[in-house]
């Protein structure tokens, strides 16, 4: 005899997950949330109450000229550096979607270098070619001309496109790699001209991604604290972070390191609003995607045009990296690797990234198997949970707890562990991206079989996500270590005489005008992140041809 209808059950709407796993898997991503959360605005809540600091009202931060010319700084830098890198991202991704040469894999895959590369190691290159004795200005005075300065506006705008020039190329290359093949087929057989396959084809594969890239790098370009700091060259060039830098490290005012952490949370998140109700930015993630072969037939002036705006954006990419490898090379390598202070900041280094590495890729998978089992509101509140360092950056976190736990006694002492879960939040957006559609995945493929089995919590997670999860695992921990290894975030806060890490080494040296220590201790640390970074790529996208 038929049965009716029957109606919805939990199992229904979450089938691959037992009501209990799904109720576990809920409380873990909730506690992580929490985690999270608290340790991003926690000391925000607790600072009026322990310490007696409020920051600003609104109109007095609409009557500080230097609050509004903060902030005008930010929001201009930002804003130039985005246009720089999408008119010169753009052109370049076109120009190698259009080329098929030897080595273009091989190029393609210099586009992940700049983001590889430790943000401070990024700097020292470009002053090593753009600098006041770099090559670039010694050919200038070669002709008779006023040698160039890199540090102000100027020398932030290059640092920025140099690392967000590839990231745009890399972006736009997987919106033209998602056109379908039989796209370019038609397009070869109607002979259609340049101008007619970029209008029917190429530009709304632009139109899809060029959004997403261009908020990526504004957000980017709003929190970069690293160039700013070392590039910045007074107060006319200065942003919210390094701003609040400067308030704690040099003038120590509390107050306005609150009220300047405050804007810039508040600036960041009507920022990202936008993008949050309308989804989110979209996948800009890592790897590389599959590409199509093209059929038009470009006139020698095409490719020659094609070929110069390629060899250009590669000479830019290649000269700060080859001069890091040609500096650091000069340096007396062996005296630095036996030098007691490289040798303690090394370690102390690796135990950070590794206990940061392992706390965020617990976070991260807490995250990523609540939001599986979640439903669309609560798997987006988890989601954006894992991301909130794009709206409290390191920096401002590092504040925060700065100004805390002095109501508790020494800084110092708390200062390891601030900063191995700082870096540990920085680790969790890029861990859950790569463990999130892996989960997805493999819930798709195996999770009604292993609820019909029985199958739950952790026997269901050693057997079912634990082999699909070995190797992501081991990627994002790769590139949780890397990141974590080159950050000055937090550390350029908390670090003192007993937490020195290798950025804040290279940094003291850079200070101390030891510039040959600081160039090869650039090289090390350098070599270090690449190679952890690399073995990322390679597994995320080595197998896969390159768009």
């Amino acid at each position: 005899m038929a049965s009716g209808p029957r109606p919805l059950s939990e199992a229904a709407i979450s089938p691959t997950v037992t009501p209990a796993d799904a109720s576990a898997r809920r409380r873990l991503g909730l506690a992580a949330a929490g985690l999270v959360l608290g340790f991003c605005f926690l000391p925000f809540v607790l600072l009026p109450l322990l310490a007696g600091i409020v920051p600003a009202s609104p109109l007095e931060l609409l009557a500080d000229p230097y609050l509004r010319s903060v902030t005008g700084f930010t929001l201009l830098q930002a804003a130039l550096s985005t246009l720089l890198s999408v008119l010169f991202g753009v052109p370049l991704a076109l120009a190698l979607h259009r080329m098929r040469f030897v080595g273009r894999d091989m190029i393609l895959r210099l586009f992940f270098l700049p983001q590889a590369l430790p943000v401070l190691v990024g700097a020292l290159g470009l002053i090593t070619v753009f600098g006041r004795n770099g090559i670039v200005a010694d050919t200038f005075a070669a002709f008779g001309l006023a040698r160039p300065s890199i540090y102000g506006l100027t020398g932030i705008l290059i640092a920025h496109v140099f690392f967000n020039m590839p990231l745009v190329a890399r972006i736009v290359l997987g919106g033209l790699s998602s056109v379908p093949a039989e796209s370019w087929k038609l397009a070869g057989q109607l002979s259609l001209s340049r101008w007619a396959t970029f209008r029917i084809i190429e530009l709304p594969a632009l139109a899809r991604t060029l959004r997403p890239a261009a908020g990526l790098v504004f957000m980017l370009c709003v929190t970069s604290f690293t160039l700013v700091l070392v590039l910045g060259g007074g107060p006319g060039a200065t942003t919210l972070e390094v701003a609040i830098y400067q308030s704690l490290r040099y003038d120590f005012d509390p107050a306005r390191a609150v009220t300047l952490s405050v804007l810039q949370i508040l600036l960041v998140a009507l920022l990202l609003l936008p993008s949050f109700v309308r989804g989110g930015t979209g996948d800009v993630g890592f790897g590389l995607a599959q590409g199509s072969r093209r059929f038009d037939r470009p006139s020698l002036p095409a490719r020659l045009f094609d070929g110069i705006v390629a060899t250009l954006a590669i000479a830019f990419l290649l000269a700060p990296l080859l001069a890091i490898l040609w500096a650091g090379l000069q340096a007396d390598l062996g005296r630095l690797l036996i030098d007691p202070a490289f040798q303690a900041a090394l370690g102390r280094s690796l135990a950070i990234a590794l206990l940061a590495s392992a706390l965020g890729l617990a976070l991260s998978l807490c995250l990523a198997l609540a939001a599986a089992g979640a439903g669309r509101g609560g798997g987006l509140f988890l989601a954006l949970s894992g991301s909130l360092v794009l709206v409290v950056p390191p920096i401002v976190v590092g504040a925060g707890w700065f100004l805390t736990l002095r109501a508790f006694g020494d800084v110092a002492r708390f200062a390891p562990a601030i900063v191995v879960i700082g870096n540990a939040i920085l680790v969790v957006p890029y861990a859950t991206r790569i463990l999130s559609p892996e989960i997805a995945a493999v819930g798709a493929r195996h999770g009604r079989l292993a609820r019909g089995l029985g199958l739950q919590g952790l026997a269901r997670l050693r057997h079912v996500e634990g082999p699909a999860l070995r190797r992501p695992l081991a990627l994002a921990g790769a590139f949780g270590m890397a990141v974590s290894l080159g950050d000055l975030g937090v550390v350029a806060l908390f670090g003192n005489a007993d937490l020195v890490t290798l950025p804040y080494l290279l940094l003291q040296r850079m200070g101390s005008y030891r510039s040959t220590d600081a160039e090869g201790l650039a090289l090390l640390l350098a070599l270090l992140c690449l190679g952890l970074i690399l073995l990322a790529e390679r597994g995320l996208g080595g197998r896969k041809r390159m768009p």
